[in-house]
């Protein structure tokens, strides 16, 4: 899919949900001249791995939320792949924090004290390749735990976002990684790491994307 293709995806997508972006010619969407805009590109797999789809955000001149996604099959069907996999993990808790348009069907919503603010939380499921919720549970510990760890955080006043990686190898092999602001998380790494993940014969990987703004700037 190419980029004009994705642009009009993106578009109709916006519009379902009540909000109106206009495209520039250099393939961002815009919302009325201004931030935040979005953008996305299709980048084919080699030789039968996965291809990505690049997400960005672009929240002010210099701050910008960047996501991938995975996507299974070749052509149009792996990019297919990887917007469903954006919608169910990542666009619903954009649209609420960035263009606060809110369905609390589709994330959790909480409020959690950091410093001396309150912030609002959106957090969305956990996500599994490899396998299903019905073979393996996401433990409970995860949230708890990364909640823990950014409460120990000194925060700006303003919007952040959270991807959270669980990966398992069939051999018990596994790996965590946690990202703040696009950035290494050493200390949500860490607070992952501390979980007790279930074990599979298969390989499987968990994600969850988190976005956390300030309720008083």
């Amino acid at each position: 899919m190419d980029s004009v293709a994705l642009q009009k995806y993106l578009l109709r997508l916006f519009e379902r949900h009540g909000v109106e972006l206009e495209a520039d010619e250099d393939g961002w969407l815009v919302t009325d001249d201004d931030f935040p805009a979005i953008r996305a590109e299709w980048h084919e797999g080699n030789a039968g791995e996965p291809g990505r789809l690049d997400v960005d955000v672009v929240l002010s001149e210099e701050r910008r939320i960047e996501e991938s996604f995975a996507g299974l099959g070749s052509g149009d069907a792996g990019c297919s792949d990887a917007l469903h996999t954006f919608e169910e993990n990542a666009f619903h808790l954009l649209l609420a924090a960035c263009w606060y348009v809110t369905d609390d069907r589709r994330m959790r919503i909480t409020a959690w004290d950091i410093g001396v603010r309150t912030w609002d939380v959106f957090i969305g499921p956990f996500t599994l390749l490899g396998t299903d919720e019905n073979t393996v549970a996401i433990p409970a510990e995860a949230l708890a735990a990364i909640e823990t760890a950014v409460k120990r955080e000194v925060l700006t006043p303003e919007l952040h976002w959270l991807r959270l990686v669980h990966r398992h190898g069939a051999q018990g092999d596994s790996r965590c990684e946690a990202l703040l602001d696009n950035e290494p998380w050493t200390a949500g790494t860490l607070a992952l790491d501390s979980v007790a993940w279930p074990s599979s014969e298969h390989d499987y990987r968990a994600r969850c994307f988190m976005l956390l703004d300030v309720r008083d700037y």
